[in-house]
């Protein structure tokens, strides 16, 4: 039944996805014939089986290194056997991407197969001048630079990094099709990026899963299928969510339903509806029954057939639906007769003054934020419950500082801030201080760190799971390095300058991908440098000193040094920042642009204030605290009950 199973998986994965391509394009008419310049059948079929091909391929790279990295044991012969599966699936990523790269000039030209100079010379164009021809050739050399790396390497950090590569090769993906040069393109390239990892993650850590089975024995099977199930629960939510988000940029109205697109996203969400309830037989009874009697596997391997069947529905009627038409008009607004100054720039329509109550009413959803705010609130509650049950305190204060956090990292990623950060500087100003100092100062309130190696146990059979993943991220030397008091201060000061100094703000407002990458590194650079603001401790000591004090003051006066002298520039030295977009929006409300830039100077002073202060004060409580527990008698509270 095992060697049934890991040929009939796959095989079963690729017919139904085939078959259920051809039904959706019948369906929805993704494959007919093109009224003007139709490149024939040839492309017009053999470029939707190539998307299918490049999306499965993906899947089981990046589902199979993922799993690999927080599921597998690198002392088993498991962990190279899963990285050989990845490398085969890259190779044939790479294949894939090529053709169907080929298949889409051909598609977009309009031209049958030609060995002239000019047809050459029009390819050529396709892939570097044009948005999808360079999407589709950083897909292939991503899939091929990541076929090496697999190849290459077994450290464990080094397939973390190419798990990280391999991801980065679904951004193009996302930025095709419908999610490229349409309305609402921010949200539909971050739903549907969203989409394509939870699905690579899902599909190919089940692959995977029946691929090793000759090389899992004994109670590896049921212990690697209970790590992947608890990485598919995250990753149903994931789809599902992302996937309604992005039906209702597509379908709009329920009315819509019933065309040929809304027909196939009904098809495909009741196939992940299903594949949800299998996941739930998994959790509930096959994972229990297969570790109680490892040798009676024929149950959990029909269900994971029958899975694998459900899913390639799925990703046949999702390879079609990029072929198909959505019933809502996906024109972008700068594409429009007449689009107004902001909808040029942005594809978005120019917002109505906010006024006083709209700063708190404002919101405009931002989906990976929301979605990682929600992720790491779950996880904490995780700790803290399996801390109780285990009788174990943790402080309530701690709990409240995150709490506080993820609704602060939501307000500036998904409220009113997000909002008007491309129209106003203030705003702009406004998210980022939100971003790069008060959500770092409360996670170190919050403590995860601790949190995660208090409530979760390390593994022994010499995987990396949340809590080893946890300690290397954390003692890394690069990391040891960059949260020392001088490279941390300095990074911090001048990361603000970099920002509103540089064209670094223009990506940031004008492209998706660049928006969530700034946020992301003013985050990053906040968690490095903050910390080490707020904690008046030598390397190697384990309680406050004078001197570690100091230096923190003097390191909280260096980064608000940098703050307040950036806040001051923007109130007049620096002129109007990136004035072809703040200074072009054509708004008829508001303050004049250099107003409300001197507003958002006006808000980094105080930042930066506000920081010394904060500093000084957390500094000098921590050292009195210490120097008092050093001198009370009484004992101590144990770890997990430190305030």
């Amino acid at each position: 039944m095992d060697r049934i199973a890991r040929i009939a998986g796959p095989a079963v994965l690729l017919l139904v996805g085939f078959v259920s391509l051809l039904v959706a394009l019948v369906i929805g008419g993704g494959a007919d014939r093109a009224l003007i310049a139709d490149p024939g059948a040839v492309v017009r079929f053999g470029l939707p089986i190539a998307r299918l091909v490049v999306d499965l391929a993906a899947a089981a790279t990046i589902g199979g290194l993922a799993l690999t990295t927080v599921g597998l044991s690198r002392s088993r012969p498991e962990w190279n056997r899963a990285i050989d599966v990845a490398a085969g699936a890259a190779g044939v990523w790479t294949v894939a991407a090529a053709v169907a790269t080929f298949f889409t000039f051909l598609s977009v030209a309009g031209s049958r197969i030609s060995l002239d100079e000019q047809f050459g010379q029009s390819m050529g164009v396709f892939l570097t001048g044009t948005d999808l021809g360079l999407a589709w050739l950083v897909t292939v050399l991503v899939a091929a630079a990541v076929t090496v790396l697999c190849f290459a390497v077994r450290a464990r950090g080094m397939v973390a990094l190419t798990a990280g590569i391999a991801m980065i090769g679904l951004i193009p993906i996302a930025q095709q099709g419908h999610a490229a040069g349409t309305a609402s393109h921010d949200s539909a390239v971050t739903a549907l990026g969203l989409h394509l990892v939870g699905a690579a993650l899902w599909v190919g850590g089940l692959v995977l899963v029946v691929l090793l089975r000759g090389v899992l024995g004994g109670d590896r099977l049921a212990l690697v299928v209970g790590r992947y199930s608890s990485i598919a629960l995250g990753c149903f939510v994931l789809v599902a969510v992302s996937g309604v988000a992005s039906a209702q940029i597509r379908v709009g109205a329920f009315s819509n339903l019933g065309s040929p697109y809304g027909v196939l996203v009904i098809v495909k969400s009741a196939a992940l509806l299903a594949i949800g309830v299998f996941g739930a037989v998994h959790r509930r009874r096959t994972i229990r029954s297969l570790a109680a009697e490892p040798g009676r596997r024929g149950p959990f391997w029909t269900l994971v057939l029958v899975e694998l069947a459900v899913m390639g529905v799925a990703s046949g009627f999702a390879a079609a639906l990029g072929r198909t038409a959505t019933p809502v008009d996906q024109v972008a607004l700068s594409k429009t007769t007449n689009p107004s100054p902001a909808e040029l720039l942005t594809d978005d329509p120019l917002p109505r003054d906010p006024g006083a109550w709209g700063w708190l009413t404002a919101w405009n959803i931002d989906l990976f934020w929301l979605m990682a705010a929600v992720l790491v609130a779950a996880a904490y509650v995780a700790g803290v419950v399996r801390l109780r049950r285990r009788g174990q305190g943790w402080p309530v204060g701690r709990s409240v500082a995150m709490g506080i956090a993820l609704v602060s990292l939501v307000v500036a990623t998904s409220g009113a801030l997000h909002t008007y950060d491309r129209f106003l500087v203030s705003a702009n100003v406004g998210a980022h201080v939100v971003l790069g100092l008060v959500v770092p100062a409360l996670l170190w309130a919050a403590a995860p760190v601790r949190l995660v190696r208090a409530a979760v146990h390390p593994r022994d059979d010499d995987s990396t799971g949340v809590r080893e993943w946890t300690g290397l991220l954390v003692d890394n030397g690069v990391v040891r390095y960059l949260v020392q008091p001088f490279p941390a201060f300095v990074l911090l000061a001048a990361v603000w300058w970099a920002l509103y100094g540089t064209q670094v703000l223009r990506w940031s407002v004008s492209d998706p991908t660049g928006r969530t990458l700034v946020d992301a590194g003013l985050l990053l650079v906040g968690l490095l440098a903050v910390p080490t603001l707020l904690t008046p401790v030598a390397a190697g000591a384990r309680s406050a000193s004078v001197p570690a004090a100091l230096v923190r003051i003097a390191g909280a006066v260096v980064v608000a040094a940098g703050v307040v002298s950036l806040g001051v520039a923007l109130q007049g030295p620096l002129g109007l920042v990136q004035a072809s977009w703040f200074g072009a929006m054509g708004r008829t409300w508001g303050p004049d642009p250099l107003v409300d830039q001197a507003r958002g100077g006006v808000v980094l002073v105080v930042a930066g204030v506000a920081l010394l202060v904060t500093v000084v004060v957390v500094v000098v409580l921590r050292l009195r605290r210490d120097r008092g527990a050093v001198t009370d008698p009484r004992p101590t509270e144990p770890v997990t009950a430190d305030a």
